[in-house]
Order: structure tokens, then sequence, then C-alpha cells
């Protein structure tokens, strides 16, 4: 079974969208899928898909220890999807005690399917972290504004903090000199790997060698989410460099995604946007993705080779152009097939001016964040 965990840095980016659109795809392609919604505490996935029987929860079997997990796990209308609802009613769900954490986790690698799709909670709690490093090819889900940038980084930042704190033995060198900078305050926050590692294989070379190994396995991806504008996957080049340049880390590009308003009817619909509009941008943005992640698998594909990495930004750079022409002409065709007036147009236009200029004012206020967190010591 694969496992694909997806999750964002912050919320507002469609992770959500992403996961449910991902497995209907997997499932149209003959995959047997189970979607789990681990965004415990603020479950919504059940919209997206369209899950309206009323049954077991993830909420709930967590809190009544007699409860099958069998009994959480729901067919959908969707042949070859079964889906587990989260719980967002129960106090308490999302922050889960190390033990249901880890009895969730062996429920969740112990079902019968050919794809797991996990899909987590906005932000950094160590259970979301704990869910997306089940599988070291998680996805991360951003948008190009900059704080969805910068989070995305943290997110895997905090990764790492996590894959290094369960390599290293309680009390060994390794894990005492952490300890040490965490206590600091500052280590950990200005944290450059390479830097990091150097200390440590001097101080305790076979935690250092667990680390490495975990390291090599954990190979994270990016989908960029609500698009504009074809420079806006620019942005995906900054999470890249800042990865290898202080994480050591490499990440696989699997696409864009334009914004698109056709999202929000599909979802008035209770219908993923694949099934309610396939033929939409939005929805063969989705196609592709899958495309990719069917190409590949946990076992064959080489994500050491730069060669892939390089490739993976190439091609998504070129599908943005690609797609932001096709936009173009959808656009075109509304206006002149009379479904879309002038004045339509002309709203559209001033909302996303509106919206732009928001970012804009967002964007030179996290700018001037980030120049002080430079300044005071985020150095290599």
């Amino acid at each position: 079974m694969r496992v694909i965990p997806i999750a964002s840095g912050k919320g507002g980016v469609g992770k959500s969208l992403v996961a449910a659109n991902l497995a209907v795809a997997f499932a149209q392609a003959g995959k047997h899928v189970i979607l789990a919604d681990l965004d415990l505490g603020a479950s919504n996935l059940h919209l997206i898909v369209g899950h309206r029987k009323p049954g077991g929860s993830l909420g709930r079997f967590l809190n009544d220890s007699k409860m099958d997990f069998s009994s959480v796990i729901a067919e959908t209308d969707i042949p070859n999807l079964r889906f587990i609802p989260g719980d967002a009613e129960i106090p308490g769900t999302a922050n889960l005690k190390i033990t249901q954490r880890n009895t969730l986790i062996r429920k969740l690698l112990g079902l019968e399917a050919e794809i797991l799709i996990l899909d987590l909670g906005a932000g950094t709690h160590q259970s979301i972290l704990d869910f997306f490093l089940v599988s070291g090819q998680g996805i991360i889900v951003s948008a190009p504004t900059v704080t969805a940038t910068l989070n995305a980084y943290v997110f895997l930042k905090n990764a790492i903090f996590k894959l290094m704190y369960s390599s290293f033995v309680r009390g060994s060198a390794a894990f005492n000199y952490l300890e040490r900078l965490r206590k600091e305050g500052s280590g950990l926050k200005m944290l450059y790997l390479p830097k990091m590692l150097e200390e440590i294989v001097t101080r305790d070379k076979d935690s250092y060698m667990k680390f490495k190994a975990a390291l090599d396995h954990f190979h994270p991806r990016l989908i960029l989410n609500m698009l504009d504008d074809p420079k806006d996957a620019d942005v995906a080049m900054k999470i890249r460099r800042s990865c290898e340049a202080y994480l050591g880390l490499q990440i696989e590009h699997l696409g864009v995604i334009y914004r698109d308003n056709v999202q929000d009817i599909s979802l008035a619909s209770r219908l993923p946007v694949i099934i309610y509009k396939p033929q939409s941008i939005i929805a063969q943005a989705i196609y592709r993705i899958a495309d990719k992640i069917l190409q590949t698998s946990d076992d064959t594909y080489d994500f050491n080779l730069n060669r892939n990495i390089d490739e993976s930004f190439q091609e998504a750079a070129l599908e943005a152009e690609v797609d932001f022409e096709s936009k173009k002409e959808y656009v075109e065709e509304l206006l002149h097939s009379g479904i879309l007036s002038e004045g339509d147009l002309v709203e559209t236009v001033k909302t996303q001016q509106l919206e732009l200029n928001k970012l804009r004012r967002e964007n030179v206020f996290l700018k001037h964040k980030l120049s002080n967190a430079i300044t005071q010591g985020f150095k290599p």
C-alpha cells in the first residue's frame, strides 16, 4: 500500500481540495483507494467528497475503546474509493495522546488498499508531523503568497526536527546536543542543518548515521496551488533553495494548480471538481499530478538524481505557462458566448486587483520581518 500524507504549513491553501480530488483520480484509474480525514478538530473533507451518510468517525473511535476500527471506513458513491471521516465535534480530538496516535497509525497502516491518502491538519503540531513522516514521500501543498511559502518551509524544517528526535536515543550525545540547542531558545530556530550535522558526527557517529539513513528516505513533494499568473510559480524555487541550503533537503515539484471559481461551485454541489467539471483547468491539473505519482513508486524512483529534481521544477514552470494560456482562452470563450458579460469581466478583474493589492501589502510586511530575522542571526 502506498501511503500519501498531504499537509500544509498554513490553512486556506487548498490542501483538502487536493487530497480529495487526487483520491478520486486514483480511484478512476482503477486503484483501490482509502481517503482518511486526519484534520482532527477541523474535519470538513466529507463536504468535498460528498459523503452524507452518518456512521463512525475517527473521533468516536479514539474515544471509544470498544469500537471496531473497520466501522469508521465508509463506502462512497465513487467506485474504488472508501472514506474515513474525521470528527470536529468531539472536544480534544485534535490533541491526541501518544498512545492514541500510535494506535491510529498502526490501524491505518494495517488497512487493505493500494493507496492510502492522509489529509492532515494545517500547521506543525506533533501529531501532524508524525502522520506526515509515516511515508517518505508526503506532499506539502502551498500557495504563492509569502506567508504560505514561508510556512511550507517552516513545516519541512519542523519535520526535520521530528526526524532527528526520533533518530536519536534519549540520553545519547546527539540527543543531549539537540536538547541544549532547544533550551537555548534560538538554536533550533536558526537551523542550518549541514553545520549541525558536523557537530553531531563528531559527538555521536552512530546517531548521525541513523539520522542520515532516515533523511535519505525522506523526499517530500510540493504542489503549488492557487496560482493567478505564471510568475507565481517562481516561488517554488525559493522553497527549494531554502530547503537545500538550510535543511540539506531535496524536494520534488509535482506541479501547479490555478485558482478557479469552479471549486467553490463544486463544493456547494458536494462534488469533487474532477467529477463536477472534469475538463476544467483545475481538474486537468489534478489528473496531471496523479499521473506523475502513479508513474513513480517508492521502490524505483531515485530522488538522489539531481536530474529528476531539476526536471520536475522545469516541467512545473512550463505547465504554469500552458495552463495560463488555457485559462485566458477559456475566459475569452465565455465572453464571446455571452455567458460572461463585459461587466462580469470587469468585476472579476477588480476583485483580483483587490486581492493582489492585499497580497502586496502582506508581502512588504513579511519581507520586513524576514529581513529583521536574518539580521538577528539567520546565517549559515
